[in-house]
């Protein structure tokens, strides 16, 4: 298997494990558990946490060409990398969030939020 395929099965694998029970709704989570957010200021496909907003917010970046389950695109940041994005939304990680389960950034200032399936 070459590695483009390799890193393919490798994501959709990931994507397909990335839903994990919380108490009472499920929410998605990166390929290390780690729990995804969405921003409420953004719109379809596009990002506005830059600067200091994505270092406490960093996006959960993928690759072009990246194995994709349903409902998952890539959306273009301004720097050129490609974040990952469920149902058109941008997903970012937060950084006081330390390990899986962690889910201290929903509801922070009323306009970031987890992503419940």
């Amino acid at each position: 298997m070459n590695n483009t395929m390799t890193r393919s099965a490798y994501v959709f694998a990931a994507l397909l494990l990335s839903i994990t029970t919380a108490s009472a709704a499920e929410m998605l989570t990166n390929k290390d558990g780690m729990t995804l957010y969405v921003f409420d200021k953004d719109k379809a496909g596009v990002s506005s946490c830059y600067d200091d907003c994505a270092v406490k917010w960093p996006a959960n970046v993928g690759i072009e060409g990246d194995a994709l389950t349903e409902g998952w695109t890539l959306a273009k940041r301004t720097d050129g990398t490609m974040q990952l994005a469920v149902d058109g939304k941008p997903t970012y990680l937060f950084l006081d969030d330390i390990k899986k389960g962690d889910k201290a950034g929903d509801g922070v200032g009323g306009v970031w939020h987890i992503i419940e399936r």
